[in-house]
């Protein structure tokens, strides 16, 4: 018939397709019959999704809390996501580098600028009263944020500043975890005694961190521009990702988190303390902290006024 669809080259297709895996495609074609149709909610996973967002209080705007955070996480997968592609990818080159980057930027530019949703979205009063549920846990627990740094640098640009000259390429990695930035947000100064925040932290995450950080130590995306031909590392397009990337997440997020953390807990009401402890405004100002990704492709002026001018 002239108004039969033909699927000849479609079967063809799917003949080879299974072929190739070993599979008869008699059996997937049959198992077609009997399968559902996909629906919206089915796809998303809807349901479950909305059913995470569980309140230890009964205040209200620990809903917006919640939300926000579950938000950000699922942005932080999909960061890890466009990293895991340039991490494995063979024939890298500067297009396809510059792509993946900028989709990472423009996560974590909205990232930055949805700290407003939490900081005018939630009552300050209501908030400091159920941050207290919150003790001793804190955002700096988030384990994919932690991952994201792995996979961005190479190791001895995540080490606190005061350690680096001790640590090089041969060091243990459980000895360099010890000796991360963020560390010193867990840690009593003068003791060197962890908090429960930090060692909840390392209890749960820490084998995870060292096989990642074993993972990323040659193809983080500093290490894989390196391994670039010297032309696309000269690429301006690239070049200009790379720092757009490296700022937006060192220090306008951090920048963004450091004012919203600032409203609240600078707001008269409650201890003044973050809920894990940690000292916060030195953990988290990025003229502290000295984190970048990338030091080679900044000026030695630009290195030194890092996170001061904001």
């Amino acid at each position: 018939m002239p108004d039969q669809p033909d699927f000849d080259f479609i079967l063809g297709e799917l003949q080879k397709k299974y072929k190739d895996i070993n599979q008869d495609i008699e059996t997937h074609l049959e198992g077609l019959l009997y399968s559902k149709t996909i629906t919206y909610w089915d796809y998303i996973q809807t349901d479950a999704l909305l059913s995470l967002q569980i309140q230890r209080t009964t205040l209200p705007d620990e809903m917006v809390f919640i939300g926000y955070h579950q938000i950000n996480e699922l942005l932080f997968k999909m960061i890890l996501w466009e990293i895991q592609q340039v991490a494995e990818k063979d024939n890298l080159n500067a297009v396809f580098f510059e792509t993946k980057l900028m989709r990472i930027s423009r996560y974590f530019d909205m990232l930055s600028t949805s700290f407003n949703i939490m900081r005018e979205g939630m009552e300050v009063e209501q908030y400091m009263k159920f941050r207290q549920t919150l003790t001793p846990a804190s955002g700096f627990q988030s384990a994919q944020y932690r991952l994201i740094e792995f996979a961005s640098t190479e190791l001895i640009n995540l080490i606190d500043y005061r350690f680096r000259k001790t640590i090089d390429r041969d060091t243990p990695f459980e000895h360099a975890l010890e000796h991360l930035y963020w560390q010193a947000a867990g840690k009593d100064y003068k003791t060197g005694k962890k908090s429960t925040l930090l060692v909840n932290f390392e209890k749960r995450y820490k084998e995870e961190f060292i096989t990642f950080m074993k993972i990323y130590n040659t193809n983080n995306l500093w290490s894989r521009f390196k391994e670039l031909p010297i032309e696309d590392q000269n690429d301006k397009d690239l070049i200009k990702a790379m720092r757009h990337y490296d700022y937006t997440v060192n220090v306008s997020w951090v920048m963004a988190h450091y004012n919203a953390a600032k409203h609240y807990i600078e707001s008269r009401i409650g201890d003044g303390e973050a809920t894990g402890g940690s000292d916060w405004k030195k953990y988290m100002h990025p003229k502290y902290q000295r984190r970048i990704f990338f030091p080679e492709l900044w000026s030695e002026e630009e290195l030194e006024n890092w996170g001061k001018n904001v």
